[in-house]
């Protein structure tokens, strides 16, 4: 309420002060008094006013060194301070707001005229405080509803990439399994067929071991023996191929497999190494810069609850950014190329951690304090999106419960440390 301000009233004559503490206890207001500069400085060190009355003409510090040190300090800075003095040369008056006055009253001052100014800058007072608090309480507002909408856009861009993923490796699969399976199918069909056809043809060679020129000729030209012994070797390589790319379509299917809507019980190591298979073509030697040596540490870890889509989402960031950075330069142009792999049971912890480290370019300072920021990339227009680092952070503490941290210095590498609770909801 305005009537029950707080005021100080600043004089060096006491009667004043007995005439303007009468003057606003009469309305209301509770009205402190001091009968110097330095009193009123002291009194201040215990005492918040919600305005304050100051005389300029006043012994050893007037009114405007006064108004001068209030307003240096921040607790104090907004408090409406108004000058009462016999001074009212227009010089007197510019100074005193120039020092940071809001109002000046001239002495001999009349009761109505100080009561209304009094009331007017306290109401002024609490509007700019009230604004102020609906300011700061509005800005709060609308960062948490940005910071929210930034959660709710990173969440659907999420899905919507989980989606599209499962979509096109469900298709890449099915395109791949089916004529897979007419050639296994056929393969298999062919080396009995080839089966039978050599034997029928060992048995011409048994009981007619004298072939005629021409037949004789023609086996030497083909080199009839070495396609007798090779085609068994050939076969077995033709099986061998459309099982890789059997375990390949599969692996593939359990990289991008699409999540349920509960956890369950995932193999990290299996996660790694599907990661890895997919990324093989990029790990290999490119230009000048040698294979990537990938040493897997894998220690003796449980499996944990999650959403394996998900966490092979996060694998799939941050061994393909640990490629890139070795890509832009090594820490140390003598030393090979090398990403390290290691999984630890914390047991004390409750934790799995999962470090991925790198021995490329690292990050400056500037880069590593904006690494998990929405939009933020150092990468070529159309080679980076800046939402792999915050969707991976948002997929392993947010979703899983665990930690996501890493430490880099320019020049030296990066390490990623992911850690995820042992049970989790």
């Amino acid at each position: 309420m305005i009537n029950e301000a707080q005021i100080l009233a600043v004089d060096d004559t006491p009667a004043n002060l007995e005439v303007i503490t009468e003057m606003l206890s009469s309305v209301g207001y509770t009205v402190v008094g001091a009968i110097s500069g330095e009193r009123a400085l002291k009194r201040l060190r215990s005492y918040q006013p919600d305005l304050i009355l100051l005389d300029i003409q006043m012994p050893d510090m007037d009114g405007f060194s006064v108004c001068q040190q209030i307003k240096a300090m921040p607790e104090f800075a907004t408090v409406p301070i108004i000058f009462i003095s016999a001074l009212s040369d227009i010089g007197s008056m510019v100074r005193g707001f120039s020092v940071g006055a809001v109002d000046y009253i001239s002495k001999p001052f009349q009761e109505l005229e100080v009561l209304m100014r009094v009331k007017t800058h306290l109401q002024l007072h609490h509007l700019t405080e009230n604004l102020e608090a609906q300011v700061v309480a509005r800005t709060q507002e609308l960062e948490k509803a940005l910071a929210q909408l930034q959660q709710s856009r990173l969440q659907l861009i999420q899905q919507e990439k989980m989606s599209a993923m499962g979509n096109l490796v469900a298709g890449v699969a099915h395109d791949i399994n089916n004529p897979l399976g007419f050639l296994r199918g056929s393969t298999s069909n062919i080396k009995e067929y080839m089966g039978d056809l050599l034997t029928h043809l060992a048995l011409y060679q048994q009981h007619y071991p004298d072939a005629i020129a021409a037949i004789q000729e023609h086996a030497e030209e083909i080199d009839l023996e070495f396609i007798v012994k090779d085609l068994p070797t050939l076969f077995t390589s033709m099986n061998e191929a459309t099982a890789r790319i059997a375990s390949i379509s599969k692996n593939l299917c359990n990289f991008a497999r699409r999540d349920l809507n509960d956890k369950v019980l995932m193999d990290l190591h299996e996660g790694i190494d599907n990661t890895l298979q997919i990324l093989k073509f990029r790990l290999k030697s490119q230009g000048e810069r040698p294979p990537i040596d990938v040493v897997k540490d894998y220690g003796d870890v449980p499996m944990v609850m999650g959403f394996p889509g998900q966490i092979n989402q996060v694998l799939m960031n941050l061994l393909a950014n640990a490629i890139d950075a070795i890509d832009e330069g090594p820490s140390d142009a003598e030393a090979a190329p090398k990403i390290t792999i290691k999984t630890i049971t914390l047991a004390d912890q409750n934790l799995i951690e999962i470090v991925i480290s790198d021995n490329g370019a690292g990050m400056s300072d500037e880069v590593k304090a904006k690494a998990f920021e929405y939009l933020f990339t150092t990468k070529a227009i159309g080679q980076g999106t800046g939402l792999g680092l915050a969707i991976a952070r948002q997929i392993i503490e947010e979703n899983h419960g665990g930690h996501l941290t890493f430490k880099s210095t320019l020049g030296e590498g990066t390490e990623f440390r992911i850690q995820l609770p042992l049970q989790t909801d």
